[in-house]
Parts: C-alpha cells; structure tokens; sequence
C-alpha cells in the first residue's frame, strides 16, 4: 500500500491557506482518483481505494501542521508500511511560488510539520514533494502562510497542483524518485 499524507491545519479558518497546499493537492488527487475522504483514524482523515491497481491511503492529519507525525508516525507502524511507500507533500516558502520539487529525503528546513513526521519516524529518508508558495516580502511569516492566495498566484499555484498530481500518479504507477526529479524539477 502507498500512502500519501498532504500536510495542512484543519479548520474553516484554514482552507485554501498558503499552509494548507498539502491538503489542497492531495483532495485534487483524490478527485482525479475517485476517491473520497470517508473515515478518521489515528488522528486524520483517510481516503482509500486502489489506483492503477495499486492500493493507496491518502491522509490529511486532523492535528495541527506542527503535530502532523502523530498522525503519520501511527499509521505508518499501524499499517507496518515502508518507509519507501511514503508521500509527503507540502508548502515550501523558500522555493518561488509554483515551482514543485520531489526528494527522497532530507532535513525539514524549518518547516514544522516535517519535523513533526521526522522526530515520529525517525528518520528523515522519507519521499517529499515541495510545492513553492515563495517568501513573504512585506508581512509575518506566520500571516503569509495563514494567508490565502492572491488571484494571480492562485494562477501560478494551479499550474504547480496539477504537477504535482500528475507526480503523485505516476509515483503510484511506480516512477523512481530520482525519475520523478529529473521529470518535474
């Protein structure tokens, strides 16, 4: 089974933030699939079905972004999945605004949400997809990335979900990691 854990804070406050792009790509993969967020377990929401005759669990903790690896860390010993078919995908303010970059591993680069998952793995050597939403330039962090999309980057966002859709299938259809970087970075 492949899992596949959009990362964002739950909460009407929160939908279509900046924060929130793990959510918002892995609920426009699930509407591609056919698949539909129908039950809560260990702290999330899951979506599962099979696609392409792979069976796949998508998952959206209902913790806050910053205890996001309570959720991923339980079902991933629940499940006894590998480490290898792990899916993270998430914000990234310092990649520019639509720009998706994939990566086998690496450290959280201040992002609160993959510390989370690291510190409840144990390891940092989990597959990533980065999606930019660039820095903020005259506000807080914290605003920014609380902040919704203006329409023009609502545009560029778009262009880099569905990238990074059309990435999580092919993962699904078993595309390398290092295939996925050279084909979308």
């Amino acid at each position: 089974m492949k899992m596949i854990v959009g990362l964002g804070n739950i909460g009407p406050q929160y939908k279509q933030t900046r924060h929130n792009t793990g959510f918002m790509v892995v609920e426009q993969f699930a509407q591609k699939a056919g698949l539909q967020f129908t039950s809560r377990k260990m702290e999330a929401k899951l979506a599962t079905g099979q696609v392409n005759g792979e069976k796949v669990m998508l998952v959206e903790p209902t913790t806050f972004m910053n205890e996001s690896g309570r959720a991923v860390g339980a079902l991933m010993r629940f499940y006894k999945l590998d480490i290898d078919d792990l899916i993270v995908v998430h914000d990234d303010m310092d990649m520019p605004l639509g720009k998706i970059r994939i990566r086998p591993k690496g450290s959280a680069g201040g992002h609160n949400g993959i510390k989370s998952i690291i510190a409840a793995l144990g390891t940092t050597e989990f597959n990533r997809i980065k999606v930019g939403i660039q820095h903020p330039q005259k506000t807080t962090v914290v605003n920014y990335v609380l902040g919704k999309f203006t329409e023009e980057q609502r545009a560029t966002f778009n262009i880099a979900a569905d990238h990074a859709v059309s990435a999580l299938f092919d993962w699904v259809d078993g595309k390398t990691i290092p295939d996925l970087e050279n084909q979308y970075n």
